[in-house]
Formats: C-alpha cells, sequence, structure tokens
C-alpha cells in the first residue's frame, strides 16, 4: 500500500510543464549529482526505499486523479494547468505504472562529488514530462545519503584516533562508538526512520528504533542490526533533588546489577557525582560489577567538561597504560558524551582527549538532531538536471551553464553548470569517474534499477554494508574536502 497519492508529490509548479516543455519534444533525460559540499565523497543511499515505497507497483489510480483535479483547480484557481488526461493515460496504457528507467550506482558506493549518481528518462514519447516530474520526489534521496555520507566520515574519523591511542582489543567496539539519539529532534517519524537506517550503515549504537524496522523493511535485512542500552534521563535523577541523588544512583544499580547501564549524572553537579558519589560511596559497589557503568556528562563545554570528568574518574577508579601509551579506565567505567556533539566537535573531542594522554576507548558518543536533523539538500548541493533530449526527432545534449556575479562582483562560472549528455560513471582505480555513455560500453556502474513500474535489482542492507567497508577499506583514510 503507497504512502501517498504519488500525483500530488511533486512541486506544484511542475503540473504546468506538459504545456511549457518546446513542441515535439518526446524525451527528457535527467541525472543525480552531488556537486560538492561539505564532504569530498558521498555514499549513495536510499533510493530502493524512496522506489519501494513509493514509484513501484501501481502507482496511477483514477481515484487519485480524481482527487489530484479536485485539488490542484482549487490551488491554481484555474482549469487549464493540471491535464487529468496525462494521468488517465498512464492508468489506460499501462495500468497505473511509471514508463520511465531508473538507473543507478550500486547503493552504499562511496563517490566523489560532481559524479553523475542516477540517472531517468522516459519510455513513451507522449510522457517527457514524467521524468521531470519525478525530479521532487526522486531528490529526497539527499537525505538518506547525506546521514550515510555523515555517518561515515565519523567512523573514519574514530578508526583514526582508535588507530592512534586505543589497543587493539578495543577496536570490536569502533561500530558502537556513535549512537543515534536524533529521534526525537527528526522532523518526523518517516525521517527518523530514514535517517536511521543510513545511520546503521556505520554504527549499529542507536536509540530509534524504526531505524532497523526500515532496514528490514525496504533493504531484507536481517540478523543484529542496532544496540541500544537501559540508560536513565533527568525525570529518573531528579524526583529525590539534590540531597537524594546518591540514592537514586545507588538504587540505579541495583535495578541493573550486571550488563552496561547509562545514567547522566550532571543534574546538579557532575563533578561532585562523578568523585563523591560514583568515585566514592559506590565506587566499590561499581568495580564489582559484571558490566559497565557509564557515565553521561549533559551540559556545558565538551571538551572540558570530559576533561575535568576523566580527571576526577582516573583520580578515584584508577587507569592502566595500554599498548599505545594512553590511559584507560578500568572496564567497569566509560563515559557518554551526548550534548553538543556534531562532526567538528568529535574531531576536537578526539584531539583533545589525545593531547591529554587519554585513549579514545574511555568514550561513546551520543549525536541527535546533527546527525539526522541539522543538514540539508546543500549540505552535499544535491542536484537533479536534464542532460539530454530528443526534440521533433532531434537528439541534443543539453546544459546549464549558468554566468554569474561572485562576491567580489567579479564575473565567474557558476559551481551549478551542468553536465551535458547521455552519462555512465565508470571506476577509475578506487574511484569512479563520469564519462559518456558511449564511451563507457558495458563498463558502467549505473545499472538499472526501476523499469516500467518494477523494481529490479534489489540490494540488501548487508550488501550495501559490505561495499561500504570493503571502498573505506580500499582508502583507508578520512576524506577531508
Amino acid at each position: 500500500m503507497k504512502t501517498d497519492n504519488i500525483i500530488l508529490l511533486a512541486d506544484a509548479y511542475k503540473y504546468s510543464h506538459h504545456k511549457l516543455y518546446y513542441p515535439g519534444t518526446t524525451k527528457i533525460y535527467s541525472y543525480l549529482e552531488s556537486r560538492g559540499g561539505a564532504f569530498g565523497d558521498t555514499v549513495f543511499f536510499g533510493l530502493q526505499y524512496i522506489l519501494k515505497n513509493y514509484l513501484a507497483g501501481q502507482v496511477i489510480t483514477k481515484e487519485g486523479v480524481d482527487e489530484a483535479e479536485v485539488l490542484l483547480n482549487s490551488i491554481f484557481g484555474r482549469s487549464d494547468v493540471f491535464d487529468r488526461s496525462k494521468f488517465d493515460y498512464i492508468i489506460e496504457k499501462y495500468n497505473g505504472r511509471l514508463p520511465v528507467t531508473i538507473k543507478a550506482v550500486k547503493e552504499g558506493a562511496i563517490v566523489p562529488v560532481k559524479n553523475v549518481l542516477m540517472t531517468i528518462e522516459n519510455n513513451d514519447p507522449e510522457l517527457y514530462w514524467l521524468t521531470n516530474f519525478l525530479e521532487t520526489l526522486l531528490m529526497q534521496v539527499w537525505y538518506p545519503s547525506t546521514v550515510a555520507t555523515l555517518s561515515n566520515h565519523i567512523h573514519r574519523i574514530v578508526e583514526m584516533y582508535y588507530a592512534e591511542t586505543a589497543s587493539e582489543a578495543a577496536h570490536a567496539g569502533i561500530d558502537f562508538v556513535l549512537n543515534d539519539f536524533g529521534f526525537r529532534g527528526a522532523s518526523s517519524t518517516e525521517s527518523a526512520g530514514i535517517g536511521g537506517m543510513a545511520h546503521l550503515l556505520s554504527f549499529k549504537g542507536s536509540d530509534t528504533v524504526l531505524a532497523p524496522v526500515y532496514a528490514q523493511r525496504y533493504y531484507n535485512a536481517s540478523g543484529f542490526l542496532a544496540a541500544s542500552v537501559p540508560a536513565t534521563e533527568h525525570s529518573i535523577m531528579t524526583l529525590r533533588g539534590a540531597e537524594g541523588e546518591l540514592d537514586v544512583f545507588r538504587h540505579i544499580l541495583e535495578a541493573y546489577p550486571t550488563g552496561i547501564v547509562s545514567v547522566v549524572s550532571d543534574s546538579f553537579d557532575i563533578f561532585k557525582a562523578c568523585s563523591e558519589y560514583w568515585g566514592g560511596a559506590l565506587k566499590e559497589t561499581i568495580l564489582n560489577r559484571k558490566g559497565t557503568l557509564v557515565i553521561r556528562p549533559d551540559s556545558g563545554d565538551p571538551v572540558y567538561t570530559l576533561l575535568r570528568v576523566f580527571e576526577i574518574l582516573f583520580e578515584r577508579f584508577g587507569y592502566t597504560i595500554n599498548e599505545k601509551g594512553y590511559r584507560v579506565l578500568p572496564p567497569q567505567v566509560r563515559v557518554i558524551q551526548g550534548d553538543g556533539i556534531n562532526i567538528d566537535s568529535i574531531r576536537t573531542i578526539y584531539s583533545a582527549l589525545k593531547l591529554n594522554g587519554i585513549s579514545a576507548e574511555n568514550l561513546v558518543l551520543g549525536m541527535g538532531g546533527a546527525l539526522l536533523q541539522k543538514l540539508d539538500r546543500d549540505t552535499q548541493k544535491y542536484a537533479i538536471k536534464c542532460a539530454y533530449a530528443e526534440v521533433n526527432g532531434q537528439k541534443t545534449n543539453v546544459q546549464k551553464n549558468p554566468l554569474e556575479i561572485n562576491g567580489k562582483g567579479q564575473l565567474v562560472q557558476s559551481f551549478k553548470t551542468s553536465k551535458s549528455g547521455r552519462l555512465q560513471l565508470v571506476k577509475a582505480g578506487n574511484s569512479y569517474q563520469t564519462v559518456a555513455e558511449d564511451v563507457a560500453g558495458d563498463n558502467g556502474e549505473l545499472i538499472t534499477v526501476f523499469e516500467n513500474g518494477e523494481l529490479v535489482n534489489e540490494q540488501s542492507f548487508a550488501e550495501i554494508q559490505a561495499r561500504i567497508v570493503s571502498h573505506v577499506a580500499e582508502q583507508n583514510t578520512e576524506v577531508v574536502s
């Protein structure tokens, strides 16, 4: 069952395009790329979700056309914009299935910016307008791709600091370092599910329950996908006031006498909590637990707060020096930072820990709004543009090539200059390069994923994860734009 009436899932101005394309147009071929942005490469992910949820199968129905006709005639205040016959034609000739071909690079591919990632074209000359009508919906692949890219780059940062400061045995925990705290900060449950799923490609820590659900539903995921732990919040910690905080701490250790338990500890005084309670009255209880207490600061400057907390904990619980020469708390005690976390603060935090002789293995992270919400289409400058058309039998390579004035008042060529012609992506060593379709021949990396209403070349979550791991292993470095 489709989520919405697909006829309504487009920018309003697009309903006029069937009249605005030049007379005799029969083919529109468009492509998607990341034109640059925060990262020098992008993890392509999420197209299969869009295809399955919105485009596959019989998606144009008479009921949908009826609904659209009433609504759009009202929106435009005129009856000469929305033409129901264009959609009725799809029902009558194709049983409501969309006669377009979509090709894309395999999901999980890590592609340098300014390369083609996906193409779409109409397969019926009467439906030239349909290609870019679908732009609005297909463009939303920017979101899971950007979350997947961000999460993957953070994974590379974590790997780098673990390689420099953490014991070899600790490396098994890298996939659990960054935890998704973003559900409440996402714009919708759908955003949380899509973005949370994208995060799971690189990390397994997540409090977004919908994330593995989406991975199972749209990417046939199975087995162990995500992990969370018992954890408190301030409503639990403040019930007995500052005077009763120690009793609350003690109760939590009794409630979960084994395993991992995470406790937010800044309700009143994080430093007193670490020195007098966790590292004082409850120290022996903690050291005798078969499990790990994860202490959570949740306010203040992340770097200065963490450095002070770690110094207190080292003093109270002691530490060992690992083979890299960095201090490590006893395994019964760790710290999680979930406030003020973004990719920049992560770099700063790990750098500060290293400078102060503290191993990265002492710390895990929680990331909320900056993971699932504080990004947009321009984070990686995604765009879909027409590159080829057929008009009155003439095959034409088309291109957008703006001349613009920059901030210095100079006339320059815009970064928005688009690609021209039918395109393919080819492997160039461990990377990718965009070339003309005829040049690529049979070596193209863009494969057909959607054909005339049918999803083809379906990919599993496990395949996509493996593709990411393989690429990063080949590169073995953090890519910085």
